[in-house]
C-alpha cells in the first residue's frame, strides 16, 4: 500500500471525514467510529438507519483488545481461528462503543480484517474503523471503484486505491455467544 495514500486517507479521516477502501469481498465506507459527525454523515450516505448498528475493522487483534478482555479464553479462542479473515462476529461491548455504534444492543460487530489494504488502513490511523457496504441502501454493494464514483461522486472525502480480495461475499455475520449465524 502506498504510503502517500495511506496518509491521505488518515488526514480525510481526522478530519471528521467518509472514505471507500477496499475490503476482502465488496468496497467499504470508513470512518472514525468515535466522531458522531462523520458517522451521521456515513449514514446518511447509505441511507441507513443508525438502529442497524455498525461493523468496526481491526487490522490485528490488539486494536480491540479492549472489546476482548472480558470475554473467557474459549470465546477468545473461537475469535482468534477465524481472523484475520472474513468473520465478523456480534461480542458483547460492556459500555465500550458508542450507541450509534451498537445500534443499542448489548452487541458489537467486529472482525479482524484479513485484506492487507484495509488492515494497512487500520493500522496506520491507530486503531479500528468503521467499514460498511459502499452502497446507498438497497443497492448493490459496490465491487469495482467506478461502482464507488457512480454511487457517491464529490460527496466522499477520499478514495483509497486498491482491489477488494477474493471472498465472493461480504463477511459471515456470527454471534460469540449462540454461535448462530447471522449473514452467510
Amino acid at each position: 500500500m502506498n504510503s502517500l495514500h495511506l496518509k491521505f486517507a488518515v488526514n480525510a479521516l481526522a478530519a471528521g471525514g467518509v472514505i471507500a477502501c477496499a475490503t476482502e469481498a465488496v468496497w467499504g465506507l470508513s470512518c472514525d467510529p468515535d466522531d458522531l459527525d462523520a458517522v451521521a454523515s456515513l449514514l446518511a450516505l447509505k441511507q441507513r438507519p443508525v438502529e442497524k448498528g455498525l461493523i468496526l475493522v481491526a487490522g490485528d487483534v490488539a486494536q480491540i483488545a479492549g472489546l476482548l478482555a472480558p470475554l473467557g479464553e474459549t470465546q477468545r479462542a473461537r475469535l482468534a481461528l477465524s481472523w484475520p479473515g472474513h468473520t465478523t462476529w456480534l461480542i458483547p461491548h460492556h459500555g465500550r462503543v458508542p450507541a450509534w455504534i451498537h445500534g443499542g444492543r448489548d452487541t458489537v460487530a467486529v472482525r479482524v480484517t484479513g485484506h492487507p489494504g484495509m488492515s494497512a488502513l487500520t493500522r496506520a490511523w491507530g486503531g479500528p474503523l468503521v467499514s460498511t457496504s459502499c452502497n446507498p441502501g438497497g443497492a448493490q454493494p459496490a465491487v469495482q471503484a467506478f461502482q464507488v464514483q457512480r454511487y457517491f461522486r464529490g460527496q466522499l472525502d477520499y478514495v483509497l486505491p486498491g482491489a477488494v480480495g477474493g471472498a465472493r461475499r461480504p463477511s459471515v455475520i456470527r454471534d460469540l455467544a449462540t454461535d448462530a449465524v447471522l449473514r452467510t
